[in-house]
């Protein structure tokens, strides 16, 4: 079979599209015959050796997928040969087949298209997990959105406003700002003019964010704690910027607030229960047209270099898709 293949930890430019041999299941996994594959900055990461796991050499990058069921492994049940489905595989998913734990997929239905499938599960997921079941987003709060363009970032503007939120997002950019806007932000903030801080209260009445999302850490999380309300939850997502921040002890004592982590892929190991709820959440918010998916770029698996490249230069909003088969 076809597949990006990373021989050696480097940049997005060292991958190259080779074959290697087709997977057999093992027992719990299902085979995919891969249809379209998310793309992550997290894949960015792995193939560099700055994720928190690192695959055994050689492997192929992509760590979402939807397609159709090729083969069940032992024990597998729940599914047929010929199945659409949207899965998580940790990684292989630039590959025309891939395996991925039953626990890890769900069906999609006949009106979903595979781009949106495979621009659902990791973003999307990554912020109804994070709001609902880490920060406990509440109906009326006030929620802050950084890097609100990206891919979950975005989803997370689109998920907030979902549950009830009043949405304030930041971005670098207007054209970023007009984007959030768009899929539901109430205001928006262009960080690079004078910080985030000064407006957040303004629009809050002083109080400040009850809940803060936050992809990008660095001096974004620092200005965060300056801005968060009463009882509010910080929620740590990631890294974006490459610097992570240390947390004042002080000001969650005097402000009762909360830094709450969110490693959204190990729930996949240790509680893949809470996955599935979000992930019904949200395919029935799709199905009833509440939710979509916004895929900025569609590459063949041929370029499935640039679509790595597009989001690891930051050239990309909401979601880049690969292609991998018609």
């Amino acid at each position: 079979m076809k597949a990006l293949l990373c021989r050696e930890l480097g940049p997005v430019g060292s991958l190259e599209l080779g074959e290697r041999e087709s997977p057999r299941p093992g027992p719990g996994e299902i085979r995919i015959s891969v249809r379209a594959c998310g793309i992550n900055f997290a894949d960015v990461l792995i193939v560099q050796g700055l994720y928190q796991e690192r695959p055994e050499l050689p492997f192929s990058p992509g760590m979402e997928v939807s397609g159709v069921v090729a083969e069940l492994g032992e024990g597998v049940t729940g599914f047929r040969p010929g199945d659409r489905v949207a899965a998580l595989c940790g990684n292989g998913g630039l590959a025309e087949e891939v395996l991925a734990p039953a626990a890890g997929a769900v069906p999609i239905s006949d009106a979903m298209d595979f781009e949106s499938a495979a621009a659902l599960p990791v973003a999307s997921g990554t912020a109804h997990v994070g709001l609902s079941h880490r920060a406990a987003l509440r109906s009326g709060e006030v929620l802050l959105v950084h890097g609100a363009a990206g891919g979950v970032g975005l989803a997370a503007v689109e998920i907030g406003k979902l549950m009830g939120a009043t949405v304030i997002a930041t971005a670098g950019s207007e054209e970023k700002l007009a984007l959030a806007s768009r899929r539901g932000a109430d205001h928006v903030i262009n960080y690079r003019e004078g910080g985030f801080r000064e407006p957040v209260k303004a629009l809050t009445g002083g109080r400040g964010a009850d809940v803060i999302f936050d992809p990008v850490g660095g001096a974004v999380f620092e200005e965060s704690l300056r801005c968060i309300n009463w009882e509010g939850r910080l929620l740590v997502v990631g890294f974006a910027s490459g610097d992570i921040p240390k947390a004042p002890a002080n000001l969650l004592l005097v402000k009762n607030c909360a830094v709450v982590g969110l490693y959204w892929g190990a729930y996949l190991r240790r509680e893949p229960a809470v996955l599935m709820r979000a992930w019904k959440t949200l395919l029935d918010w799709h199905d009833a047209g509440r939710l979509r998916p916004h895929v900025s770029g569609v590459y063949p698996l041929e370029q499935a270099v640039e679509a790595l490249s597009a989001v690891a230069d930051r050239r990309s909003t909401g979601k880049v898709v690969v292609r991998v088969a018609a």
